[in-house]
């Protein structure tokens, strides 16, 4: 029976999660690039956003949510949202119409390609980017999503917990972007000349609107406006809140300053991280999760990507791949029957298989995501070519891509 309460709360954190790729995503990664790819960033986004709605109607949802098959993929009985009406689905959520769950599901998979971006700014052909993206919802993310939540999923029925995404958002898009960077290769000029954000204020904005909308993400995962909604947002905020503080700290010891990109940084890393196990913790297990999150997804971004020369532009690997994969094992210690009865409990609270679960989970998505992400390429760049030409990337995307000027200067 359809639940008023429920069906207004989810309508609301469908907004939310919409407003999370279109503005937050656009305005966090124009910020970061140069003036000259400002527009092309944002377009990225802006392109999923539509592409990717489409793409969920007509197949995206009857693959990854629709009636199972040998339980790694949906099949096409809900084509075109053939049989998804108003009635809700019990194998999903009994107390609001199919179709909104559908909605805040589209969501999802309109941001998890988006996050990729950050991988390859400044680099790509729009043209190509329009495929990959595709191609890459289709062959990567459905699957993965009907692994994790769909019914009869392998992982689902394997007991893996994932609250709101950190497997199937965080660690399917932040271990694509790693291959992204390494096989398009660096910018020109990597390394040897600077290349800081052009607008911080625009990224200040975008990781607060992230963070808003991470509400939605998080808290409206519980399907119901309910106690399980409230102990998420909690933890939600909670976890954002230390990994932001946790970072400018770290800045502030190892170079002496705490900067505003730091506590941006920090913050989303800790959304990220929390994001699978935000349904399932204490509010004082975010607390510690949060740490933790700024501190290695510190390390992966200042360390690792240092050590190893690739140029994850935006450091879409760094936090969100790392940082989905963190919570995804967090949620393995921290989980607790208590807080949410439908879960289970972590190593910490008695149950030593739940991390080896979340292990399991964790190692299988990161090898199919980085395989299938590294053959799409590979054709594509046969095919189409991934980048752009070496005298388009110096003038900018913004101008040969779209023909168009973020900034117009008048005499």
């Amino acid at each position: 029976m359809i639940n008023s309460g429920d069906t207004a709360w989810m309508l609301m954190s469908t907004a939310l999660v919409m407003l999370m790729t279109i503005p937050g995503l656009a305005l966090f990664y124009g910020g970061l690039v140069r003036r000259k790819n400002i527009l092309s960033t944002m377009m990225q986004s802006f392109f999923v956003l539509c592409a990717i709605s489409l793409q969920w109607v007509l197949f995206g949802y009857s693959l990854s949510f629709g009636p199972d098959q040998w339980h790694i993929i949906g099949n096409f009985s809900w084509f075109a949202l053939n049989g998804v009406g108003v009635t809700p689905n019990a194998d999903y959520a009994a107390t609001i119409p199919h179709i909104l769950f559908m909605a805040y599901q589209m969501m999802f998979a309109v941001i998890t390609p988006g996050l990729i971006t950050g991988a390859f700014a400044e680099r790509m052909k729009f043209s190509t980017y329009i495929i990959f993206a595709l191609l890459w919802a289709t062959f990567v993310y459905d699957p993965v999503c009907h692994w994790v939540w769909g019914t009869g999923g392998w992982l689902k029925q394997h007991g893996v917990l994932d609250f709101a995404g950190g497997i199937v958002v965080h660690v399917t898009s932040g271990f694509s972007a790693l291959v992204c960077a390494l096989v398009m290769g660096k910018r020109r000029g990597f390394g040897r000349e600077p290349m800081p954000p052009h607008n911080l204020p625009l990224t200040i904005i975008g990781a607060g609107l992230l963070w808003f909308g991470w509400f939605g993400f998080n808290a409206g995962s519980a399907l119901a406006a309910n106690g399980i909604a409230a102990t998420t947002f909690v933890v939600t905020n909670l976890s954002a809140a230390a990994a932001g503080i946790t970072w400018m700290l770290i800045e502030w010891k190892l170079v002496k300053k705490p900067t505003m990109l730091g506590g941006a940084t920090g913050a989303v890393a800790g959304l990220a991280t929390i994001t699978p196990a935000s349904g399932f913790v204490s509010p004082f297990s975010a607390v510690l999760i949060g740490i933790a999150a700024a501190a290695i997804c510190y390390w992966a971004v200042a360390g690792i990507k240092l050590k190893f020369t690739y140029d994850d532009s935006l450091d879409a690997f760094g936090v969100h791949g790392v940082g989905g994969a963190l919570g995804t094992l967090a949620a393995g210690l921290f989980a607790e029957q208590l807080i949410n009865p439908g879960g289970a409990n972590g190593l910490f609270f008695g149950n030593v298989g739940q991390l080896a679960d979340q292990a399991l989970g964790v190692l299988v998505v990161i090898a199919y995501s980085m395989g299938v992400t590294f053959v799409l390429l590979k054709i594509l760049d046969k095919t189409m070519g991934l980048r752009v030409s070496d005298e388009e990337e110096v003038i900018g995307l913004d101008i040969t891509q779209h023909e168009e000027s973020a900034y117009t200067l008048l005499d």
